[in-house]
């Protein structure tokens, strides 16, 4: 019998910083990484405010029901990849 998995809580809405324009003459690459890592980041922000401490914690599904609680669209596995290294666990 499968246990069922806790709902994640309504996420509070905190203001968000201004955004600043990203400089213009880069390589694509430059600004796909660029965007991929903020995403990632609001994602890993979220899902520790969500009570999420552990990458073993963040499957793919669970990233991608809080990336459209949160209003961003579905990341790709390599965005899920990077939001769980951002979620590093250290026992100490």
């Amino acid at each position: 019998m499968a246990a069922a998995a806790t709902p994640l809580p309504d996420l509070p809405s905190y203001a968000t910083l201004p955004t600043k324009r990203v400089p213009a003459g880069r390589p694509r690459e430059w600004y796909e990484t660029h965007h991929r890592r903020l995403k990632a980041m609001r994602l890993a922000i979220a899902l520790l405010n969500s009570g999420v401490y552990r990458p073993e914690q963040a499957p793919n599904r669970k990233i991608r029901t809080t990336a459209t609680r949160i209003g961003v669209r579905p990341p790709s596995n390599t965005t899920c990849r990077m939001v769980r290294s951002l979620i590093r666990y250290e026992q100490r």
